[in-house]
């Protein structure tokens, strides 16, 4: 199964444009929170409308898995807590997202809620514990901040990680955990976009600047993975005992190139 995972696209049009075009060369789309961004003049509510129609166009060409961020809420709920109901209604689409486990092509992912309180939390934690029930071979978890102590949730100045998904991550140990929020993780010393707790690998896509979003792509038949972004490619074998992530390999399968050729269209 190859695999896109984008996160913190941050209504930014031309972003999403690219995930577009993407999804037809790929066989699932994963989107890691941070549909909207909260600093615009552009109001949330139109600003979800917008994105609601790219989704429902992302999933025409391929299945979507979603999961909302802290830039997503627009309710409360009745505990009380910050929610995100627009994120929710992309069911309707058959997009799966907060508080979903579905399983694709034998891999069970897991998609968690942005938690704003306790009652967050612990859906989080009953959604896991129903799943490590029902874990098969391959567990992966959609959660949009990174877990705390992770390279992956490194701003270059401190660590924005969740305690609560590390432990959690500790308890169940899924194989994978799709991440964002954390913008600067793969661009600067001692960030980076993969790292390894226990059995588990934790990506984090991050968030750069421009037309293009930086992306990681995931074949998992073969376990190796690519992230993509303005440094260049970075890849790595997660079946490898020792995770290290190198620059370009020579034996780059086509349907990566084809996402090259495709930014190269993207920036035309």
């Amino acid at each position: 199964m190859k695999c896109l995972i984008v996160s913190d696209l941050h209504y930014n049009l031309k972003k999403y444009d690219f995930v577009l075009s993407a999804a037809e060369h790929v066989d699932l789309v994963v989107l890691a929170g941070d549909f909207l961004e909260i600093s615009l003049y552009i109001d949330r509510k139109a600003q979800a409308v917008v994105v609601q129609n790219y989704f429902r166009r992302i999933r025409e060409k391929a299945p979507l898995l979603i999961c909302s961020g802290n830039h997503d809420l627009d309710q409360r709920n009745a505990a009380g807590e910050m929610c995100s109901r627009w994120v929710d209604r992309m069911r309707l689409y058959n997009v799966h997202t907060d508080g979903d486990s579905i399983v694709v092509d034998d891999t069970l992912f897991s998609m968690c809620l942005w938690w704003d309180g306790e009652a967050g939390k612990k859906k989080i934690e009953e959604q896991l514990r129903k799943g490590h029930e029902m874990r098969p071979d391959r567990w992966v978890w959609v959660h949009h901040a990174p877990p705390a102590g992770s390279p992956t949730s490194w701003n270059g100045k401190r660590s924005y990680g969740d305690q609560e998904l590390h432990d959690w991550i500790e308890t169940w140990q899924p194989d994978l955990v799709f991440c964002g929020h954390v913008h600067q993780a793969p661009f600067v010393a001692n960030g980076s976009w993969i790292d390894r707790i226990g059995k588990t690998v934790v990506f984090n896509g991050g968030h750069q600047l421009g037309a293009l979003p930086s992306y990681i792509l995931l074949d998992t038949k073969t376990s190796q993975v690519y992230w993509r972004g303005q440094p260049g490619t970075r890849c790595a074998n997660l079946g490898e005992p020792l995770l290290t992530a190198q620059d370009w390999a020579e034996d780059v399968p086509e349907w990566v190139f084809a996402m090259c050729r495709l930014e190269a269209r993207h920036l035309a």
